[in-house]
């Protein structure tokens, strides 16, 4: 068994035969041309796993032949070894999309280099990325046995993140054992937010509370903690709320924009439940649930209601401004569609005008929610990798990608971050309710819900978790890991179907630990 299929194109061949033989020591069989004529009869008839190719020849030069073999063979690297160093002909070879270039004359270990580069480099990542993760292992398990404060937990969520897209982008074996320590992780975690949810919100907005650290930075205080600092310091800003995003989905479009912006990256946590009706209502308006309907009941809508259940984000951000006594212009955008987006990116020279500028991308929940009801978007995202390559496929080729660059060359503080996130759903749990239980798969509230309390989070009176109260008896039930709600009724069926979806409402590192970033343009 070889290491690889080598091509070397030199009109100089017999002045290599040194590095044949060492490369042949190696253990890569090694054929020779000596001009590019050759090279492209021989590409045409068999397939190499790399090429190297003299970039003076007589005859056909090397670009010439570097563009035909690209024509044969899109995908084997080339690599251009050259005596110029002219910068033209190196814009040429890059823009013909050369995998590397040696300069002569070369030594046999840049060769080696540049092959373990080019042809191994996926097994070699694969191999050390998996040894760091053993190493790592351990000491992972022991943060999470440790974890006592909320920064804790952030910090083991992060590093969890962190090992998910490492090992995700290589072919290693591992990603089992680190999906295990990510649902012990989140069982910890759970037992955590129950003890200590409660007295998180109820410290909001508490003057005495024992310190600003008490507890994480929570949905409804993100105008007060990221955007009135700016506003006050007569930064404009741009707040970006994607809805449904995750961390980790967060970290690859991160590596995207990365050349465009200065990031700050901070995490915060979203109230319960993880649902958009709750959590953005709360960022909007700067209140928990229970008071935005106590306050302002023409803006609140009941579960039980007909009406969108976030169809006031507009005025709420309105009531925040105006409770804070801010005089700053602001606006507000929801896009839904393409046509949503084309339209808003035609007001950016109006908005521009603004302090304060809010806009609402919803296409990672409408992935979400297709991902349940088509089985062909579920097989196109069938695991967290696959979710997260839609989600930059999305931003690649959507106008966000556009909106980006535009705010990049702007002097706004851009603000993104979103609502809640969302976990892979994969146990069923029995629950019963009458027929005015709501339908989310993550979180209950009714009256006189049957249900095993072992592994759930139970909230018998809604005012303590500041939330409202439809009827006297109304109690609120969240799921907790990556279980989901079943109802006894139709049992199967509602398991197979909603079986390794993606879900928001509950409690899991995934929904409650979110993105918001900072963000700088870098006026390129």
């Amino acid at each position: 068994m070889t290491n690889g299929q080598l091509l070397w194109v030199d009109d100089e061949v017999e002045l290599l035969r040194g590095h044949i033989i060492f490369l042949e020591k190696k253990g890569y069989e090694v054929t020779t041309v000596s001009n590019g004529t050759d090279a492209i009869d021989i590409c045409q008839e068999r397939s190499f796993d790399l090429v190297l190719l003299d970039e003076q020849m007589p005859g056909l030069s090397g670009l010439e032949t570097l563009q035909r073999i690209k024509e044969i063979s899109p995908a084997t690297p080339v690599v251009m070894v050259t005596k110029s160093e002219e910068e033209n002909i190196m814009e040429q070879a890059i823009g013909q999309k050369i995998a590397d270039y040696l300069i002569k004359p070369v030594n046999p270990n840049q060769i080696l280099l540049v092959l373990k580069k080019n042809i191994h480099r996926r097994e070699i990542e694969t191999e050390v990325t998996q040894s760091r993760y053993q190493q790592q292992f351990q000491q992972i398990a022991m943060q999470i046995m440790d974890c006592k404060t909320w920064q804790d937990w952030m910090t083991v969520y992060k590093q969890l993140v962190h090992w998910e897209l490492q090992l995700s982008s290589t072919d290693s074996q591992m990603t089992e054992m680190l999906a295990m320590q990510k649902e012990e992780a989140n069982l910890g975690f759970a037992k955590f937010v129950k003890k200590n949810y409660l007295d998180w919100v109820s410290s909001l907005n508490n003057p005495n509370s024992p310190t600003p650290h008490s507890h994480p930075v929570l949905s409804p205080e993100i105008f007060k903690t990221k955007i009135f600092p700016h506003l006050n310091q007569k930064e404009k800003v741009f707040l970006v709320v994607l809805d449904n995003f995750r961390y980790d989905q967060w970290r690859v479009l991160a590596q995207e924009i990365g050349d465009q912006f200065d990031l700050d990256e901070d995490l915060y946590f979203s109230i319960l439940p993880t649902a958009t009706q709750y959590a953005r209502n709360a960022i909007f308006s700067g209140l928990m649930p229970n008071k935005i309907a106590k306050m302002f009941p023409d803006l609140w809508v009941d579960e039980d209601e007909e009406e969108g259940k976030n169809l006031n984000e507009g005025p709420l951000i309105q009531t925040q401004l105006e409770r804070y006594r801010r005089h700053e212009s602001f606006s507000y955008n929801k896009i839904n569609s393409s046509a949503d987006a084309e339209k808003f990116m035609q007001q950016l020279n109006q908005l521009n005008k603004n302090d304060l500028n809010v806009v609402v991308f919803n296409f990672i929940d409408m992935l979400s929610h297709a991902r349940t009801e088509s089985k062909m978007v579920r097989e196109l995202a069938n695991n967290e990798s696959a979710y997260r390559s839609i989600t930059l496929s999305w931003f690649r080729h959507s106008v966000i990608a556009e909106f980006f660059r535009w705010l990049a060359q702007t002097d706004y503080k851009v603000i993104v971050t979103t609502d809640h996130g969302s976990i892979r759903c994969t146990k069923p749990v029995k629950i019963v309710g009458d027929r005015n239980t709501n339908t989310n798969l993550r979180y209950k509230l009714g009256k006189s819900l049957g249900y095993d309390a072992k592994d759930l989070f139970v909230v018998k009176d809604p005012g303590l978790a500041q939330l409202p109260s439809p009827n006297l008896s109304t109690s609120y039930v969240f799921a907790t890991g990556d279980s989901f709600f079943a109802y006894p009724n139709n049992y199967n069926y509602y398991v197979s179907y909603y079986k390794d979806t993606f879900q928001h409402g509950g409690i899991s590192m995934e929904e409650m630990i979110i993105p918001l970033i900072t963000m700088t343009g870098k006026k390129r």
